[in-house]
């Protein structure tokens, strides 16, 4: 039987995901969003006033799941352009999709490698610049139903600002490298 630890940072325990609570046009489509990486997942944690900051972690039995996986390519491009501009969801025929987030979101760069300002292949090589983290999304209640809640933590305050200082030199290492892939792109136009 296969299987995957996956987390999810949030404000409650969440022992029941909800599959259909999600936006649409995410990296692929509506879903509950996870990682395989903990201290990824970590770094999505944010203090609010009154509620905890929570890591779940879960584990997925993938057996007879229909389960896409993507790599940074042209198929994994197609899919994120497709849910974001409202487009016919690729991944509908599947239960779980792994694969990479798209960097632009996450590093708040304003979309524009899918905003349509560039064409196909700029916009890849914009999609293609920094780290690579694995997101999986559960889509389907069948997927939902092998998806089992195994813990909870509650991140303290400095476990929190340590993980958000991380990710801010993390964001600034990747605006750079952006700016200059943006550069290129503009010299060669």
């Amino acid at each position: 039987m296969d299987r995957i630890l996956l987390y999810h940072t949030g404000f409650e325990e969440i022992r029941s995901p909800d599959v259909h609570h999600g936006r649409k046009n995410a990296d692929f489509g509506q879903g509950f969003y996870m990682s395989p990486d903990r201290s990824f997942s970590e770094r999505w944690a944010k203090e609010r006033k009154g509620s905890n900051t929570v890591i779940n972690t879960y584990e997925l039995l993938t057996d007879g799941l229909r389960i896409k996986r993507l790599d940074r390519d042209e198929e994994w491009f197609d899919c994120i352009f497709s849910n974001r501009n409202g487009k016919s969801d690729l991944l509908s025929g599947y239960d779980v999709i792994i694969g990479p987030i798209a960097n632009d979101i996450l590093y708040d760069v304003f979309g524009i490698p899918t905003s349509g300002f560039l064409n196909r292949e700029q916009s890849l090589q914009l999609l293609l610049v920094g780290p690579v983290y694995t997101q999986v999304v559960i889509r389907t209640e069948k997927a939902a139903e092998q998806l089992t809640w195994l813990s909870s933590e509650v991140l303290d305050h400095e476990k929190i600002m340590l993980m958000q200082q991380a990710m801010l030199r993390e964001q600034e290492e990747y605006q750079a490298l952006f700016a200059e892939k943006m550069e290129k792109i503009a010299d060669l136009q």
